[in-house]
């Protein structure tokens, strides 16, 4: 009887064992500071779908982006001494106030409140701009602006990717445009350092990139087209055709202007 009771004693054991070493890894999705947890955590139900956290920082990293992108972009039509910047700055002007009121929109159905000036940064740079004089002041717009620019890209990319709301999805999208059109514009001058560029991101970079070896001076075999197969006729066409202008195609309809109820509200009720 005892040598059965401390059978069951070491099996007891055991099982209470590997209970305690799996309990972790079941419940490691529900723990308190994992990613799941804080999408949880941050994000707010609405008509339009779930709103993140990180959804809410783009319509502020967008809105403010126009408070200083646009009276920087003013400063360069009325300053700058080439055609190039000059273009730019009006590039920035057309986009950001368009951006800017569908940022506004967004965040008027969504209730999310919006910065009313530019960040300390932004107004570092402002002051920095307005220092420059002549071709210093092309290459500090140029590599401000282009920085700027393509830090916010990766944001747009991620909301696009992983939005769950339909007003954020369309705001990325909108801005996605706008922003390639000014890197676009920014990189035609002939004044962005891309060695600068590269190395500010090589320095806060903390995967190793993951690609072929360096070329060794001999050509590799030539990679078989991706092309389709058969007998088949497609009617979309590539969007860079020959003689199409360099800037990104920007022209999409105003949005709605209306403050859309949400659901429970009678559509003819004052909003708040």
């Amino acid at each position: 009887m005892r040598r059965i009771n401390g059978t069951a004693l070491i099996i007891a054991a055991l099982v209470a064992t590997v209970g305690a070493l799996a309990f972790p890894v079941w419940s490691y999705s529900d723990r308190s500071g994992t990613g799941q947890a804080n999408l949880n955590a941050s994000t707010v139900a609405t008509q339009w779908g779930p709103l993140s956290a990180t959804d809410r920082d783009l319509l502020v990293k967008v809105r403010l982006a126009g408070l200083w992108e646009l009276p920087a972009g003013q400063q360069a039509i009325e300053r700058a001494p080439s055609k190039a910047i000059q273009e730019c700055g009006d590039h920035l002007v057309v986009g950001h106030t368009d951006l800017d009121k569908r940022a506004r929109d967004v965040a008027a159905k969504l209730g999310v409140e919006l910065p009313n000036q530019p960040n300390e940064q932004q107004q570092g740079w402002l002051r920095e701009l307005s220092a420059a004089n002549g071709q210093d002041y092309e290459r500090k717009f140029a590599n401000l602006l282009r920085n700027a620019h393509g830090k916010v890209f990766s944001l747009i990319a991620q909301v696009r990717h992983t939005t769950r709301n339909t007003l954020i999805r369309q705001l990325a999208t909108d801005a996605n445009q706008t922003v390639l059109d000014h890197i676009t514009m920014l990189e035609a001058t002939g004044f962005v350092d891309f060695d600068a560029l590269a190395n500010e991101t090589a320095g806060t970079a903390t995967a190793s990139p993951t690609g072929p070896q360096p070329p060794d001076g001999n050509l590799p075999p030539a990679p078989s087209p991706a092309a389709p197969t058969g007998d088949r006729s497609f009617t979309s066409r590539p969007s860079t055709q020959p003689g199409a202008p360099t800037a990104i195609n920007t022209n999409r309809p105003d949005p709605q202007s209306e403050r859309t109820a949400p659901a429970g509200m009678a559509p003819d009720m004052p909003m708040p």
